[in-house]
C-alpha cells in the first residue's frame, strides 16, 4: 500500500523566509553605498574640489576594495559560521559609514571607503550563499533573490536620502547622507541573533543533532528533511550509517586546499569548467551591462538628457530606485514558476533595445546642445525606466541565485567569492571609466558599446546557462556534467557522468 504524500508545512516554509529575509538585510550595505553616492557625488566634487578623474576613483574603488571581503568572507564563513560572518560585514560597514560620514579631506573619504569595502564583500557573498543553504529547492529561486531585492532597497533608501539631505549646507548635507549608512548596520548586526546557521555549515563540523534541528524547521515535509540531511551527509564525506550527535568529519589533507583551487581554475574537470564558466560569464555581463553606469551616474545621464534643475534630477533619480525595487520584487516570485533560462533571456534582450533607446535619444540631444528636444529628453527618461526594469526581471537577481546553487558544498563559498571578484573588478571597472569613455566617445556612444556587450550576452546565457529551476543543490554537479542549455549529447552525458564522479571524489569527499 501506498504510503500518504505527506502535507507541507507552511510554518516551516514561513520561517526559512524570515532567515532568508535576515540574510539578505546584508545586502542593503551595498544598494545604500551605491544609491547614495550617486546623489552625494554631486556635492563632494563642490565641496572637496575633486577633478572628474578623481571622483571616478572614489566612486569605483569600493569595487576593488570589496575584493578583499569577499575572498575573507570565504575563509571566515568556513570557520566561524555563515550567521556570524554576516556581523562581520556590519561590523566593516559600519565603521565605514562613520569615517566616510566624518571625513574632512579626500584621503579620509577614501580610508572610509577601503572600509566599507571589505563589508560590501563580505555581505556580497554571504547572503546568497546563506540564503541558498537554508531554503527548500523548491523556493530557493525566490528565496536567494532577496538579496537582489534588499540591494534594490538599499538603493532607493540611498535615493531617499539625497534628496531628504540635499538642503543641507553643502559641507554637511553629503556627510549626513553617507554617515546615516551605519544605521542599517547596527540593525543587522543584533538580527542575527534570531538567525539559525546553516545546516550544511553544520553537518562540515560533524554537528548532525544541531543540523537536524534546522531542517526540520526549514524543510516541507519530515521526508525531505531526512532526504536533504543525507545528501549532505554524503556530499561532507561522513557515511551515511553515522547517526551520532557529533561526528568526526574527515579533515583534508595537506594541501588539498591548494588542490581544490587547482581543480577549480588551473586543471578543472569538463564538469567544474562548466560551471566555472557559467559563473564568470554571469559575473561578468552582469556589470559589463553598464548597469553602474547608469545607477551610479544618473544625475549625470539625466543632465546629459536636458533635466538640469537638481530637484528634478534627483526626484527622476529616485523613480529609478523605485522602479528597480518594485520589478526586482516580481522576478523574485517569477523565478521559481518561470524558470531562470526564460528570464534571463527576455531580461537580456529587452536590455539591449532599452539601451539602444537610451544611446540614440542622448546621441540626438548631444547634437543639439542649445535646443530643447523633447522627445529625445522623454526617451532617455523612458529607456532608462526600462533599462533598470529588465535587469530587475532578470540579470540583477539571476547572478546571485544561479551562483549560489550551482557549486559543490565543499568549495561553495570559495567558488561564489571567485564569481563575487569577478563582478567587483567588472563593476570597478566600468564605474571608475564611464566619465573617462564618454568624453572619448560620447555618452551616448558609451551606451551603445553597453547594448553591444548585453547582445553577446544573450548569446552566452542561451548556450551555457542550463536550467536549474527545482533542483536540489547536491544534483547541480549531475546538472552540469551531463547537459548543456541546449539539450542532452549522450557522449558528452558519458563523458560528464565519469567527470562528475570523479570530480566529486575530489571535491565533495
Amino acid at each position: 500500500m501506498a504510503s500518504p504524500v505527506e502535507p507541507k508545512k507552511k510554518s516551516n516554509v514561513m520561517y526559512a523566509f524570515v532567515c532568508s529575509i535576515l540574510a539578505s538585510m546584508a545586502s542593503i550595505i551595498l544598494g545604500y553605498d551605491i544609491g547614495v553616492m550617486s546623489g552625494a557625488a554631486l556635492y563632494i566634487k563642490k565641496d572637496l574640489k575633486i577633478t572628474d578623474v578623481q571622483l571616478e576613483i572614489l566612486m569605483g574603488i569600493l569595487n576593488f576594495y570589496s575584493l578583499i571581503g569577499s575572498f575573507a568572507a570565504g575563509r571566515t564563513s568556513d570557520w566561524i559560521g555563515r550567521r556570524f560572518t554576516v556581523v562581520v560585514a556590519a561590523a566593516f560597514f559600519f565603521s565605514g559609514a562613520l569615517l566616510m560620514g566624518l571625513a574632512g579631506d579626500y584621503a579620509t573619504l577614501m580610508l572610509g571607503r577601503f572600509v566599507a569595502g571589505v563589508g560590501v564583500g563580505y555581505g556580497l557573498m554571504i547572503a546568497p550563499v546563506y540564503t541558498a543553504e537554508v531554503s527548500p529547492a523548491s523556493a530557493r529561486g525566490f528565496l536567494t533573490s532577496f538579496s537582489e531585492v534588499f540591494i534594490n532597497i538599499g538603493i532607493l533608501l540611498g535615493y531617499v536620502s539625497n534628496y531628504a539631505f540635499a538642503r543641507l549646507p553643502l559641507h554637511l548635507g553629503w556627510r549626513v547622507m553617507l554617515g546615516i549608512g551605519a544605521a542599517p548596520s547596527v540593525l543587522l548586526a543584533l538580527m542575527v541573533f534570531g538567525m539559525p546557521e546553516s545546516p550544511r555549515w553544520l553537518i562540515m563540523k560533524g554537528r548532525l543533532a544541531d543540523a537536524r534541528v534546522v531542517l526540520d524547521r526549514i524543510a516541507e515535509t519530515p521526508a525531505e528533511a531526512a532526504e536533504r540531511l543525507a545528501d549532505i551527509k554524503a556530499a561532507a564525506g561522513i557515511p551515511d550509517d553515522a547517526d551520532g550527535d557529533v561526528v568526526v568529519v574527515p579533515k583534508r589533507r595537506s594541501g588539498e586546499e591548494k588542490q581544490v583551487w587547482k581543480e577549480l581554475i588551473l586543471f578543472p574537470t569538463p564538469t567544474v569548467r562548466r560551471i566555472l564558466l557559467a559563473t564568470l560569464g554571469l559575473q561578468f555581463f552582469q556589470q559589463a551591462s553598464g548597469v553602474d553606469s547608469v545607477v551610479l551616474y544618473s544625475p549625470r545621464v539625466f543632465q546629459s538628457a536636458g533635466v538640469t534643475d537638481d530637484d528634478q534630477l534627483l526626484a527622476t533619480t529616485c523613480a529609478v530606485g523605485v522602479t528597480k525595487t518594485v520589478i526586482v520584487l516580481l522576478a523574485a516570485i517569477l523565478l521559481d514558476r518561470v524558470g531562470r533560462r526564460p528570464l534571463m533571456l527576455t531580461s537580456s534582450g529587452g536590455m539591449v533595445a532599452s539601451l539602444v533607446g537610451l544611446a540614440t535619444g542622448l546621441t540626438v540631444v548631444g547634437r543639439h546642445p542649445d535646443a530643447k528636444v523633447p522627445w529625445a529628453v522623454g526617451l532617455c527618461v523612458t529607456s532608462t525606466l526600462a533599462f533598470v526594469s529588465f535587469f530587475s526581471i532578470g540579470l540583477g537577481p539571476m547572478t546571485a541565485v544561479y551562483t549560489s546553487e550551482i557549486f559543490p558544498l565543499r568549495v561553495r563559498a570559495l567558488g561564489y567569492a571567485v564569481g563575487v571578484a569577478c563582478n567587483r573588478v567588472t563593476s570597478g571597472v566600468v564605474s571608475m571609466t564611464f566619465l573617462s569613455l564618454s568624453s572619448a566617445i560620447t555618452i551616448g556612444g558609451s551606451f551603445f558599446l553597453y547594448a553591444g556587450i548585453v547582445a553577446l550576452s544573450w548569446v552566452f546565457f542561451f548556450t551555457c546557462l542550463p536550467e536549474t529551476r527545482g533542483r536540489t543543490l547536491e544534483e547541480m554537479g549531475e546538472l552540469f556534467g551531463t547537459t548543456t542549455a541546449a539539450g542532452t549529447d549522450a557522449e558528452d552525458a558519458a563523458a560528464g557522468r565519469v567527470d562528475t564522479d570523479s570530480s566529486a571524489s575530489r571535491l565533495l569527499g
